[in-house]
């Protein structure tokens, strides 16, 4: 995949797309990545650092950052979360692959999957159980351990291969699944699976495996089963 592009041949980019990810990114705030660079930093030379961007990507010659690091209490129970902050950049180029695949996908998720999709959050699946609850005998409550650090890689890319519009879509996800995390103190550590929590790009992948993994699995084996997600 790394050798579909061309000496001399362009994807299918707009700068639009660019520009339009870029104002998503700005209106999610976030923290620096590993090149330190904040949001302000980034809009001083907005116009500069948004043609670099789309030059890269448009040219086959963009490839990630490692992704900073950064260690949360968990907000129940004991632990910790780890989650990976992309550079400025590297959120923007995320959100333009984000979008183009959100734009595939989206119409074929499920109605219960809630978390992570435009419009729509954890509250309302919440909401769909309180409801249903008053009609059943039985809930049950089930977590994935760990989800974003060990979800399969080949996994990932065939669902996106299935409905991906272009293969620069591909390309990058490849690229952005590969990169390394890089913890505070310069310690690069490479992975094998998962993809980083709190990258933009994440998001869309995880909801993508887990149609096939879980929702379209419920609705073919257990139809008359109701779920959230």
């Amino acid at each position: 995949m790394d050798q579909l592009k061309l000496p001399g041949k362009s994807f299918e980019i707009s700068k639009w797309e660019v520009q339009e990810a870029w104002e998503k990114v700005r209106a999610n705030k976030g923290a620096p990545g590993v090149d330190g660079q904040t949001l302000a930093e980034f809009e001083k030379d907005l116009k500069g650092n948004l043609y670099k961007i789309w030059n890269r990507m448009s040219s086959g010659s963009y490839f990630p950052p490692p992704v900073l690091a950064v260690e949360i209490p968990k907000a129940h129970g004991a632990g910790i979360r780890v989650l990976g902050v992309p550079t400025v950049a590297d959120r923007v180029a995320q959100t333009v692959v984000a979008r183009r695949l959100e734009r595939k996908v989206e119409p074929i998720f499920h109605p219960d999957s809630s978390g992570y999709r435009p419009g729509r959050s954890a509250l309302d699946a919440v909401a769909a159980c309180r409801q249903r609850c008053w009609k059943r005998d039985w809930v049950i409550d089930l977590d994935i351990q760990k989800f974003f650090d060990s979800v399969p890689w080949d996994l990932i890319v065939t669902a996106v291969e299935e409905h991906a519009d272009a293969p620069w879509v591909v390309l990058y996800v490849k690229r952005w699944l590969r990169a390394p995390l890089q913890h505070a103190d310069g310690r690069l550590v490479q992975r094998d699976r998962g993809t980083p929590q709190g990258s933009a790009v994440s998001p869309v992948l995880a909801n993508l495996f887990l149609h096939y993994a879980f929702d379209a699995w419920m609705a073919r084996e257990f139809p008359t089963v109701p779920f959230e997600r």
